[in-house]
């Protein structure tokens, strides 16, 4: 199949995640884009009420869209605005009705709007009955304002990742420091704004114009994260939060990247292992250390020169998006393995989700390589960046010897070491004063590793900290464990924590 769209496609593993992954490059195209100077008909600001229509790209009947007003720089909101979509699916029960439960894609650049008619079936009937569930795109994302960085197509999985191959880092860096320069000639009017803080300043905006006092909310990896700057921002508008596997404000961006490193190669012995238990099926190695030297030699192979299989250049960096797909949920495993497998075998390999992310069907302007430069914008607008390439390969050299696999590429120098610098300050996690959120995690997880949920669960007074002991990411709702889902359920409900950190 042509893999040509976005790994997001995997439940729960890679919908909700940051994840680096390894990457080739792709040529510049001189598409441009013009800051909007007004919003979109049909817009309200505040709380003047909004104009509920279909939502563009989804076609659950029932899920209504609104555009509300924000302004580009919220220090100056008189200025220039642009538009963030919203999505509506009402409380079943009007009058036990408490309000919303708002919720985002993660990513950063993930789209929000289609997530209540997806979250809606795997919600109790008891969490139906209380909240609407309201999604949103956030700034620059999809149905909101979107931006590019005037490329042909997105990278693959949607992230700007580098192999760190010895001896390139002298092209790796220019080829950031050139991506960094499209992406500012195609959308320097945006890239300072493209910040967490102002995507949650946005979010009380989106309060206000719902008239809610205050607003519950579920957040999933990045999206967690949003969670605790909002917390952290607006504490008194907090009423139910959950946190699924949040990512810590306080270790944004790369302090947190390099720091997960050990997990990637954690989860990539766990996948190696599995399949060196079915090598009669796979044909990958006998023994953990067979099956991690051959998917190690497939991605040093790419790495030197793309991979050609039935007409499709496989890079190094749609390879390694390829296994961070496996090692971030074990439910992938398998589809993994086979596709590692018929590649070592020069076939091509039959995937149930492509590889590069999707151009939204029936939402018009995006442009075409939207998420990753998305991505990339957050990410380096959220907090400072190295900006002295000896840093990089200092550090490259170090995680070289004790990562061998993902220690390069995480270290590894990116476009946000050029970028231009954000109009905003990072909102750390150690001032947030918000009410006890339900924070949840799997004692697995390779995109956020549960050190890291419980160090935000520590940093929010009283909050406490749900466990489940599986190989997955952001595992609410869809993991479908009986007793997390239970737990959340009780709280979103009832409003009550439980009495202590709880494994289930």
């Amino acid at each position: 199949m042509p893999v040509r769209k976005t790994l997001l496609a995997l439940p729960a593993a890679l919908a909700v995640a940051v994840a680096p992954a390894w990457s080739g490059g792709t040529g510049a195209a001189a598409a441009r884009q013009a800051p909007p100077l007004a919003a979109a008909p049909g817009s309200a600001t505040g709380g003047k009420g909004l104009r509920w229509e279909a939502c563009a790209g989804v076609s659950t009947p029932d899920l209504r869209c609104a555009r509300v007003t924000v302004p580009l720089d919220h220090r100056r909101p008189r200025g220039r605005t642009i538009s963030v979509v919203i999505s509506r699916l009402p409380a079943t029960d009007p009058a036990r009705r408490r309000g919303v439960l708002l919720t985002t894609g993660g990513g950063p650049g993930g789209p929000g709007v289609p997530l209540p008619a997806s979250l809606a079936p795997a919600l109790s009937a008891e969490v139906r009955a209380r909240y609407d569930l309201v999604g949103f795109d956030m700034r620059f994302v999809e149905r909101s304002t979107p931006i590019g960085c005037g490329r042909p197509e997105e990278e693959p999985g949607g992230f700007w990742v580098r192999p760190a191959a010895p001896g390139r880092f002298p092209a790796e860096a220019a080829e950031a420091r050139r991506y960094a320069e499209e992406c500012v000639r195609a959308s320097g009017w945006a890239l300072p704004h493209a910040t967490t803080a102002n995507a949650a300043r946005d979010m009380d905006l989106i309060r206000a114009a719902l008239g809610e006092e205050k607003i519950s909310y579920l957040g999933g990896s990045y999206a967690g994260l949003l969670g605790t700057v909002y917390g952290t921002l607006f504490p008194h508008r907090v009423d139910r939060f959950v946190l699924d596997s949040p990512v810590n404000a306080d270790t944004i961006w790369r302090p947190y990247e390099m720091g997960r490193t050990p997990a990637f190669e954690e989860g990539t012995v766990a996948l190696a292992a599995w399949a060196a238990a079915r090598h009669s099926e796979y044909g990958l190695g006998e023994s953990t250390a067979q099956v991690r030297a051959t998917l190690t030699g497939i991605l040093d192979r790419a790495a030197r020169a793309p991979i050609v299989i039935g007409g499709h250049a496989w890079t190094a960096g749609e390879l390694g998006a390829l296994l961070v797909a496996g090692i971030y949920d074990e439910r992938a495993f398998g589809v993994v393995a086979a596709a590692f497998a018929a590649v070592a075998a020069g076939r091509e390999p039959s995937l149930p989700f492509p590889i590069r992310p999707a151009q939204p069907e029936g939402v018009p302007g995006v442009p075409a390589d939207h998420h990753t430069a998305t991505n990339i914008a957050y990410r380096c607008a959220d907090a400072p960046w190295p900006r002295d390439p000896r840093v990089y390969l200092r550090d490259i050299a170090s995680q070289r010897d004790r990562h061998p696999l993902f220690g390069p590429v995480n270290a590894n120098i990116n476009p946000c070491a050029f970028w231009p610098p954000a109009r905003d300050e990072p909102v750390r996690l150690d001032g947030n004063r918000a009410p006890a959120a339900l924070v949840v995690a799997a004692l697995r997880d390779v995109a956020v590793p549960p050190s890291v949920s419980r160090a935000v669960a520590a940093r929010i007074r009283g909050s406490r900290l749900v466990t489940i002991d599986a190989h997955t990411h952001a595992p609410f709702p869809h993991y479908g464990n009986a007793c997390l889902n239970a737990t959340v359920t009780r709280y979103l409900t009832t409003g009550e924590l439980p009495a202590a950190d709880t494994a289930c």
